[in-house]
């Protein structure tokens, strides 16, 4: 498999691009629009047919590149039911797949960062990945205090459907601000602070506390992603 992690500076943004090497099938997982000409050029230099890009939820901190690059490779441009952004090509529900080559990303909602949070699942041989977006990040997770985000939906799908995943389960998340590019489930149950609570209402009690400031780019770019990145 086909499988790049490029990172944003400016937002601490991880975008993944993934593709069947024999049928050069791919697709991009939480793309920034600022990006663009490193997208375009990696798709040129491999031979790579875009098929899906997809965000893991309506993004605060950078403007999507969706809609760019549904105009210029006529993907199919994804989001998960229940997000706001009525401009995206497809919806995927729990559980649904998208197929690129061989290879499967399995749907699976885990709302609490926002109301339309998604992770993909995706099984390559051995290995099994999951795109946690915002949810669950390498030694924290996502704040819950805006966009309808909610400390104990984001708990139940922590405790509920990422942390039943196996150990070894390679854990990729849309950001990182520790230097740390990839993390493992059973490494997260172990070390992640923010999971080291007694119960559902020590976890709201924790994330309640935080007092973090708005995203920097948040009045930008919460509109602008509901439109696919047109600003």
């Amino acid at each position: 498999m086909f499988f790049r992690q490029l990172f944003d500076e400016e937002s601490w943004t991880f975008t993944y691009l993934l593709a069947d090497e024999d049928t050069h099938e791919a697709v991009i997982i939480d793309p920034v629009l600022g990006q663009m000409s490193l997208y375009q050029r990696l798709l040129g230099e491999y031979g790579l047919k875009l098929k899906y890009a997809v965000d893991t939820h309506v993004h605060a901190d950078h403007v999507t590149a969706l809609g760019a690059l549904r105009d210029e490779y006529g993907v199919e441009s994804v989001h998960g039911v229940g997000s706001g952004a009525a401009c995206v090509s497809r919806f995927i529900a729990d559980g649904e797949e998208l197929t690129f080559g061989q290879y499967k990303l399995q749907a699976i909602a885990t709302p609490g960062h926002t109301d339309d949070s998604y992770s993909f699942l995706m099984r390559d041989g051995k290995r099994t990945m999951v795109f946690t977006g915002d949810t669950l990040l390498i030694r924290g997770t996502g704040r819950t205090d805006f966009q309808n985000g909610d400390a104990g939906m984001q708990y139940d799908s922590l405790q509920g459907k990422l942390l039943t995943l196996p150990d070894d389960t390679i854990v990729y998340p849309a950001h990182d601000y520790k230097g740390m590019n990839e993390s493992r489930i059973g490494e997260e149950k172990a070390h992640n602070p923010r999971l080291q609570v007694a119960d559902k209402a020590a976890y709201i009690a924790l994330m309640d506390s935080l007092d973090l400031p708005n995203p920097k780019f948040m009045d930008v770019a919460v509109p602008a992603n509901l439109e696919c990145g047109n600003v």
